[in-house]
């Protein structure tokens, strides 16, 4: 959801399209529900990596039931396709709303339960205590962002520096640590959960009524029930999908806080239906690039503490 979110973004800036309040506050709901399922996932691996097998049981069971709600709305659950340039691809389906607020209310607990098993544990912290330790100078010279930057103390991230999807609406904190280590970088990731949870439960409260789409017969695609029932919007939706559009000439670039740090879309236009150039700015490459830094004089048993630390994909790092 986060990674559609970027792109989508750089294109409806490309185009100058306003997108409905009601999609965007589905996209934020969506979005944060995402980075919770993100950070779960790398919650149970990290520590698994480290030897520590009960985690990653505790962590699935609430990365199962976001992923059954994402099903729900968007049919799909590690890839779902549910945001469209312009809004998104439906409204919420009835009942969903229930689910959501139910994993909301019993979500704070669960987070207590991993703490329990590891923010005092002495083998958890003997293994990340000043271990994988980087400098702001430093991080911020490798481009570093994301959990690992804040975890050093620099509180940055796109929500607040550069909102999008009306994030400046939201109330929400940015969580950081001190000495930029294994640890910090897991405490912050589990503050970071917490927050998400909240906005989720902001979203929901306050979603708006209206449209979910952005009415632009040049760019978005008609209701279902319009293209079964009237052959202008089938016409409509046959020519998009086959040639797609032609958005200005220019250049853009989009960003947003996605759970490994910024995820940035740059386009380029020369007016016709394809870009002329397009590159993905991934965290996980600039993250990683940084490793040599942070595991210089350690262990190498390290090593796999302070990877896990990072949060990579290598799917962001292939070049």
């Amino acid at each position: 959801m986060g990674n559609n979110l970027a792109y989508v973004l750089a294109v409806e800036k490309l185009l100058g399209l306003e997108v409905p309040k009601r999609a965007q506050y589905l996209r934020v709901l969506m979005a944060e529900l995402q980075r919770i399922a993100a950070h779960l996932i790398w919650l149970g691996t990290h520590v698994l990596d480290m030897g520590a097998i009960t985690p990653i049981f505790y962590t699935f069971r609430e990365r199962e039931a976001i992923l059954r709600i994402f099903e729900e709305v968007a049919g799909g659950r590690l890839t779902p396709t549910y945001l469209r340039i312009g809004g998104v691809s439906k409204d919420l389906p009835e009942g969903i709303d229930e689910k959501i607020k139910a994993f909301v209310q019993t979500f704070p607990d669960h987070v207590k339960e991993y703490e329990t098993l590891l923010t005092k544990n002495v083998i958890w912290m003997k293994r990340t205590k000043d271990v994988g330790v980087i400098s702001k100078e430093d991080a911020l010279s490798w481009g570093v962002t994301g959990p690992t930057l804040r975890g050093i103390g620099v509180k940055y991230d796109v929500r607040k520096a550069f909102p999008y999807s009306s994030y400046e609406e939201f109330n929400f904190d940015i969580p950081i640590g001190s000495v930029g280590d294994v640890y910090d970088r897991y405490i912050v990731r589990l503050r970071e959960m917490e927050w998400s949870n909240a906005i989720v439960e902001q979203a929901l409260e306050r979603l708006p009524k209206g449209p979910i789409i952005a009415n632009d017969p040049r760019i978005t695609l008609p209701p279902k029930e319009d293209v079964v029932t009237d052959i202008g919007a089938l016409i409509r939706q046959f020519k998009i999908v086959s040639e797609g559009f032609q958005p200005p000439k220019g250049e853009v670039y989009a960003s947003v806080e996605a759970s490994k740090g910024e995820l940035g879309f740059y386009i380029v236009s020369d007016g016709s239906n394809r870009p002329f150039r397009f590159r993905i700015r991934t965290p996980s490459f600039a993250n990683l690039s940084a490793l040599p830094r942070m595991i210089e004089g350690s262990l190498i048993a390290d090593v796999i503490s302070v990877i896990g630390s990072i949060d990579i994909v290598l799917g962001e790092i292939d070049r």
